[in-house]
């Protein structure tokens, strides 16, 4: 055996340890945030399900950024993207609630769901969806504005698919259809444009919040990640200041969350909307309490397209 392969094979449980360490290392300094409410929960149910929520606060970016990421000085806090991952027996789903969402918030009546977190953060975000849908929060995951731009830079950049030409200003966004490479400013605007789609509005911005992530996570986990050492350091290290995780949240739990977005948007996964009965956002009465009931039971290789749709409205809607 010549020199070079003694120095390759003596190098594989260094690199091994780079690839065990580094994370361990960022672990120690991504933000930890209490989401678990007080008082009554739902028991625990088959399977994980994780709460994805997307904040629009500005508070960590700076001037320069605010401009090129073209998201205004809106004040206050609020939940643009509100995303359960339920992984389990069956195919791994992710489900959208749309931030107009109409539902009971507890101490508050009536109100968008979004404003749950405006008014009392990640746990009363967590009670409001567990008292409405019967499903118990596993774990937790909070993303930035700017935290998402990182991450998509991070890792070379994504392929999105807009489905018709997209031009937003107040999203900073000019693409044309079809599939095509988008770094982070482009993938944010993406995922927050809501003017685009004169029929859907906010439904459609939903799906694409799906289709970002998803691609996000498939980036992540690609084995170039892993082989190129630059690209992993930059990768890991984004994370810190991208995410905020649940208290409680190991980093094992972390790297199972990752793995499971990377398999939502193919065969094996299931992506939609929750089901609503009209554009006002209403949750549909009876499609809504089968989705959650499948998700509670561990059931998602029961559901249906009819059921799982992109939009969340029934196809007598949608055509």
């Amino acid at each position: 055996m010549c020199s070079s392969d003694l120095s390759f094979h003596a190098m594989i449980p260094i690199y091994l340890a780079y690839l065990v360490v580094v994370p361990i290392m960022a672990w120690n300094d991504v933000d930890k945030v209490a989401f678990e409410p007080s008082g009554k929960r739902p028991d625990d149910q088959p399977g994980t399900t994780y709460l994805l929520v997307g904040s629009d606060s500005r508070g960590n970016l700076t001037r320069a950024q605010r401009r090129e990421y073209h998201t205004g000085d809106a004040s206050g806090q609020r939940t643009d993207t509100i995303m359960l991952l339920h992984t389990g027996s069956g195919p791994n789903l992710l489900m959208s609630i749309p931030r107009d969402s109409l539902v009971d918030v507890p101490g508050y009546g009536t109100t968008k769901i979004n404003a749950a977190y405006a008014f009392g953060g990640a746990k009363l975000l967590v009670k409001t969806i567990e008292q409405d849908t019967g499903i118990r929060i596993d774990d937790y995951v909070e993303v930035g504005l700017g935290g998402l731009v990182d991450v998509v830079d991070a890792v070379g950049g994504i392929t999105i698919c807009p489905t018709f030409d997209m031009k937003d200003k107040l999203a900073g966004l000019n693409i044309k259809k079809g599939c095509q490479h988008a770094g982070g400013v482009t993938a944010l605007g993406y995922a927050r444009s809501r003017h685009t789609d004169p029929r859907f509005g906010d439904i459609t911005r939903a799906k694409h919040q799906r289709e970002v992530v998803s691609a996000v996570g498939k980036k992540v986990l690609s084995p170039w990640t892993f082989l190129n050492p630059f690209r992993y350091w930059k990768v890991v290290h984004a994370a810190p200041a991208s995410f905020a995780v649940g208290k409680g949240m190991s980093p094992v739990r972390a790297a199972m969350w990752a793995m499971a977005m990377n398999s939502v948007n193919g065969k094996d996964g299931l992506t939609c909307g929750v089901p609503i009965s009209d554009l006002a956002v209403h949750w549909d009465p009876t499609r809504s309490k089968e989705m959650f009931k499948a998700i509670i039971d561990d059931d998602t290789g029961s559901i249906s397209s009819s059921l799982c749709s992109p939009t969340g409205l029934p196809k007598a809607i949608t055509g």
